[in-house]
């Protein structure tokens, strides 16, 4: 590679000086550019009320123009610590500022307002800043720097508008007309050819019924009516006159009354409207003149006298038939000369003093007159008239009718003449008449009685007039008759009611009654009914008979569904145990365990059978939790699903919210699992089942069907699409053994007991089916107001542990047996045992000095006192005693239906001597 000459070298020198000297020219002059264009800068933003300012991230110094400083009321300086200005804002606004935190990263509040407190002035002024941060090149924050003007002015204007557009929007929405402003636009018919709601307020739906309506074209809401309405708000644009009509708005079903004017000037193509729905107006004007049409044909119409008269009395009309009465032609005389022409002369004065007084009054016209014929026939009439009035109670007119009421006169005295031969008639049949009849006031003062007291009762009639009639009544008879009493000074009659009355010689006798109340009295009649009622006791005696024949006949057949079920059991406990002592007594031990599984398989089947038949009886002992229904039925589905099997589905309806119930969540399984199977059973070909939760809130009507008190329930209903039941299979249902399963596939429980259970825990069930479209059994259960306990978790088995040295347990049972294996069982454990076979026989143990850790006992016990009624007597001497009780019934009424007091338990027989030991050591630890 060839070297440059020296001479080469030297002229590049030459050119790079040369280019480096106008460089440095050219830079200067750009400086001196860039500080004219600056001072330039910072003397239009102080013009413009600007102050800059630059804070340094690492230094934290705040570096302001002069006019910044003079915006926050410091001296000027080149330099400030940032927090002597941050100091300055109010506390209330403290976050809006940027502080050294937020600087360093790079997060400071970039366009705020707040207020400061300037320290040379002491007031409160408005601050708007802005602020960007500035990064080095590797993005790093290294100042923070923005620019604040005074915004106090600006924010009292913007307050000062907001308050005064307020103002005008209050008043504007205040009007109770609709109002809007519309403007005139071209559109597709031509010039000015259409108009768009630009402003309206809240009236203007109220009064058209419209909603949204700015920015809505008159052709969008009402093209049927777009040329009308354009006529009359074009001529308003075009002349400039405002106008004033009333016109139906077709497409709001409205008739409106309108005023419009330019709004100008005319340039804006605009016209305000005011407006009123006048609907209701227009409907009532229409309806006045249908009525008065409707008043003059029907005034035309009937066949009586009709006219009308001005306020001051002056008849102005009648009708065809007041004409033709009087032989006249229509509109022939003026209304005084009608009256005079067929009035009675004797009539005629007292007739014209009435009309007289009424006009005076403005009261109701009203007398009989007699008035002639053309044919000179006299008729007598009901004259009546009634002013009619405005709104403010003025008369506008009198309306009239004159009524034909000759031949009632006539029939008038022949009815005198009825009367007085009726009156001779009741007469007789009060004398007569075997039936007590009776006349008394509402506080039971006798007025009359007729001749049959006296031969029914034997009281006469001077010794029952004045006397107080409920005297007589049967005492327990006195409240309802009082009761009966008060409704007839009420008003209410009785078409019958029933009671006992005293006889004279101090028996009573039955008495039904057929009352009601008249002209301030009590009228009566009395039958003697007492050979009828004593017919009535002796036929519900009979039928009380039957029902306990009935009664009777179910305990047979429960009886025999027991035997035939604990035979089956007892045979393979007595047949186990007898090959088990056969095995013992040959030696052979090996098949000591099958034999003694299926003993107790054959047990714990009875004990199955006695839980079912105790829930069937309510007389159950559960364990009620606070329980969530949907975790029980979620927990269930996958058994429900293998026990009903593929060809059944099931569904799972889970109500969201669904209260808890407090109920034994294992007799609930139970329950829902038998639901289950039953619907199975009913879809021999497979279908559907589902399982649904529900609130339900049952007022007086709906409790009243389902047989509970009012309030608030769970439901849980299991439905299926089988074959449903017949009305008469439904109703026997909840019976026990009752079953419509072929024989030895049902013990006809499983509803029963669903039943019992669900009674027991406060609830109610109820079937709902139809023949060929299925069955739905739903169990109302209360609503618990407390949380649903969390499940158990599932634990190994617990093993019994030791008693400490002392502990004793008292154990009171009737049956020798039990009482020895419990005594062995607490043997083993260390326990020492006392033993009672009866109520007393304990009661005195308790009532010793002994020391007793724990009381077992049974809860029928003999002896004349039960295990319940032994605890609490020696609760007495001992308030904390602890007692397990071991039952073979659950008596529910002994164990204070089915709730039972903190540190006592219940144990059903049969039970495991595991599970005994642990419960009597899990009690006495407590």
């Amino acid at each position: 590679m060839d070297r440059p000459n020296p001479e080469t070298l030297l002229h590049r020198a030459d050119a790079l000086e040369a280019e480096a000297a106008r460089l440095r020219a050219v830079a200067g002059e750009a400086g001196d550019a860039l500080r004219v264009a600056e001072a330039r800068l910072l003397r239009a933003q102080e013009a413009g009320g600007i102050g800059l300012f630059s804070v340094g991230i690492e230094d934290e110094i705040l570096r302001p123009t002069p006019h910044f400083c003079r915006l926050y009321g410091m001296p000027e300086g080149e330099s400030y610590p940032a927090k002597a200005f941050e100091a300055l804002v109010l506390p209330e606004d403290s976050h809006l500022v940027s502080t050294a935190e937020s600087r360093r990263r790079g997060e400071p509040p970039r366009d705020v307002e707040y207020r400061i407190r300037r320290p040379d002035t002491d007031e409160i002024r408005w601050i708007a800043r802005k602020g960007e941060i500035e990064r080095d090149a590797q993005g790093v924050p290294v100042r923070f720097q923005g620019v604040a003007r005074d915004v106090t002015e600006e924010r009292s204007v913007r307050g000062a508008l907001a308050e005064s557009e307020q103002r005008y929007r209050a008043l504007f929405e205040a009007v109770d007309d609709g109002f809007c402003i519309i403007e005139f636009i071209d559109g597709p018919d031509g010039p000015l050819s259409d108009y768009v709601h630009v402003v309206a307020n809240s009236g203007y739906r109220r009064h058209t019924g419209i909603p949204d309506i700015v920015g809505k074209r008159l052709r969008e809401i009402a093209p049927d009516e777009a040329e009308g309405w354009l006529d009359l708000y074009g001529g308003v644009l075009r002349n400039g006159r405002p106008i004033r009509f009333e016109r139906a708005f077709v497409a709001a079903g409205r008739h409106i009354e309108v005023s419009a004017a330019r709004v100008e000037p005319a340039s804006r193509r605009q016209v305000s409207v005011l407006f009123r729905d006048i609907t209701e107006r227009k409907r009532a004007e229409s309806r006045q003149r249908e009525s008065e049409e409707q008043f003059r044909i029907l005034a035309e119409a009937i066949p009586n006298h009709v006219w009308s008269a001005r306020p001051d009395g002056t008849v102005t009309w009648f009708n065809a038939q007041m004409y033709a009465f009087a032989g006249l032609a229509p509109g022939g005389f003026a209304g005084g000369e009608v009256w005079r022409a067929i009035t009675h002369p004797d009539d005629a004065e007292a007739t014209s003093a009435d009309w007289a007084q009424a006009l005076a009054t403005g009261s109701v016209y009203q007398r009989e007159v007699r008035l002639r014929r053309a044919n000179g026939e006299d008729r007598w009439f009901l004259v009546r008239a009634e002013p009619v009035r405005n709104a403010e109670g003025a008369i506008t007119r009198w309306v009239g009718t004159n009524v034909d009421i000759d031949e009632g006169k006539r029939r008038a005295v022949a009815l005198e003449r009825l009367v007085a031969e009726r009156t001779a008639d009741r007469n007789a049949l009060w004398q007569l008449s075997r039936d007590l009849m009776l006349r008394c006031t509402f506080e039971g003062l006798v007025t009359a009685v007729n001749p049959a007291w006296t031969e029914m009762l034997g009281w006469r009639e001077d010794e029952l007039i004045g006397r107080p009639l409920f005297d007589l009544v049967h005492p327990d008879d006195l409240d309802s008759t009082l009761e009966a009493a008060s409704e007839l000074s009420r008003g209410q009659s009785h078409a019958r009611f029933d009671n006992r009355y005293r006889t004279r010689d101090g028996g009573y006798r039955w008495i039904a009654w057929s009352t009601r109340p008249s002209e301030g009295l009590i009228n009566a009649v009395g039958r003697d009914i007492t050979a009828e009622r004593e017919r009535a006791e002796a036929l519900a005696r009979t039928e009380e008979a039957l029902r306990q024949a009935q009664k009777m006949e179910a305990v047979g057949q429960l009886t025999g569904g027991l035997a035939h079920d604990f035979n089956n059991m007892l045979a393979g406990i007595v047949g186990s145990l007898e090959m088990m002592q056969t095995r013992l007594l040959q030696g052979r031990t090996g098949d000591l365990e099958r034999y003694i599984g299926a003993a107790q398989g054959a047990a714990k089947r009875a004990a199955a059978l006695t839980h079912r038949l105790l829930a069937f009886s309510r007389r159950q002992t559960l364990d009620p939790k606070p329980t969530d229904v949907n975790r029980l039925v979620v927990g269930m589905e996958d058994l429900v699903r293998r026990t009903v099997g593929p060809s059944v589905s099931v569904e799972v309806v889970a109500a969201g919210g669904l209260w808890p119930t407090l109920v034994d969540p294992s007799q609930l399984e139970n329950a829902l699992l038998n639901l289950c199977i039953n619907a199975r059973d009913a879809m021999p070909e497979g279908g559907r089942i589902v399982i649904e939760t529900c609130n339900r809130w049952l007022d007086h009507r709906a409790a009243a069907e389902r047989d509970v008190a009012p309030g608030q329930y769970v439901s849980l209903c299991v439905s299926d699409n089988g074959t449903g039941m017949l009305p008469e299979v439904k109703v026997k249902a909840f019976d026990p053994f009752f079953t419509t399963k072929p024989l030895g596939e049902g013990t006809g429980l499983g509803l029963s007991m669903i039943y019992g259970f669900v009674r027991q825990s406060g609830g109610q069930a109820r079937i709902y089916s139809e023949v060929g479209q299925g069955t739905m059994v739903c169990l109302y259960l209360p609503r618990h107001l407390g949380e649903a306990e969390e499940p158990e978790e599932v634990s190994a088995p617990a093993e019994a542990v030791p008693a400490r040295a002392g502990e004793t347990v008292l154990v009171v049972d009737d049956e020798p047996t039990v009482r020895m294996l419990v005594a062995e069982v607490l043997g083993d454990l260390g326990y020492a045992a006392l033993e009672a076979a009866d109520g007393p026989a304990g009661l005195k143990l308790l009532q010793s000095e002994a020391r007793i850790d724990l009381l077992v006992t049974d809860v029928g016990l003999p002896g004349g006192m039960n295990g319940r009624q032994m605890v609490d007597a020696a609760r007495a001497s001992r308030p904390d005693l602890k007692v397990l009780f071991i039952t073979g019934y659950a008596e529910n009424a002994a164990l204070n239906h089915g709730h039972l007091a903190p540190g006592t338990q219940v144990l059903t027989k049969p039970f495991s001597l595991d599970t005994l030991a642990v419960r009597i050591r899990s009690l006495i630890e407590g």
